[in-house]
């Protein structure tokens, strides 16, 4: 070892003491929360900034890494609970807006309904009142005269019919439509969600190598004493 070297290798030494109460609130505090809790990913991305610019500026290549690991760590936690959440509400505007275009769409299939039933119950009763002012009739007019006016009467009513099944084939595929592009919105956020999940996975993996990496550490250190003597 270098002359030089010997601040250094006490800087080291002074800050895993000064490091060692940050160890300590880490295990009794904040292991207990969740790893995505905000608090949590603050803490451990703060802790790995401090690492790694405290192993950069006393050559710690060691405490460098566990910085960056932790910081690399909460990163993808947060990025993961960024999409989580963004996910979440877009699934939750897909579901309102499905709601309320089917809402609409049944409230305007329900407003056709009766007003085609009003007209074609209009047509009937002016129908049935033609028919009945042409059997009055009927007696001053030949018979051709009484059966164009029940054929006007009968075409009447088939067109009203006709014009109330076009109206309710309309008003399905409008809701159909609807439904489609909600359902593309609920597809949309379920694969947000997966990408989430997919980022919460890495950040797990990059956790374990933190961990594994700060053991090999701690066994290292452990055997530092019976080398040095």
């Amino acid at each position: 070892m270098e002359i030089t070297d010997v601040p250094y290798a006490v800087l080291r030494l002074q800050y895993q003491l000064a490091r060692y109460p940050l160890e300590l609130f880490e295990k009794q505090v904040v292991a207990g929360m969740g790893p995505e809790t905000p608090t949590r990913v603050f803490y451990e991305r703060w802790l790995g900034m401090l690492d790694a610019t405290v192993g950069k500026m006393l050559g710690d290549p060691d405490l460098e890494k566990r910085g960056a690991a932790l910081i690399e760590r909460s990163d993808g936690l947060r990025r993961a609970a960024q999409l989580d959440e963004a996910a979440t509400r877009q699934q939750e505007r897909a579901d309102d807006e499905l709601k309320a275009k089917r809402d609409d769409a049944i409230k305007a299939q329900q407003d056709v309904r009766a007003n085609k039933e009003r007209e074609v119950e209009e047509a009937r009763t002016a129908a049935a009142e033609r028919k009945r002012a042409a059997a009055e009739a009927a007696q001053e007019r030949t018979a051709a005269a009484k059966q164009q006016a029940d054929d006007v009467a009968a075409q009447r009513i088939a067109l009203a019919e006709a014009a109330k099944r076009e109206e309710q084939a309309t008003i399905r595929a409008a809701e159909q439509k609807a439904t489609a592009a909600a359902e593309s919105k609920l597809d949309d956020a379920q694969a947000k969600r997966s990408d989430a999940a997919n980022k919460r996975a890495q950040a797990d993996q990059v956790a374990k190598l933190a961990v594994l990496e700060k053991q090999k550490r701690q066994s290292e250190r452990a055997n530092e004493p019976d080398h040095k003597s």
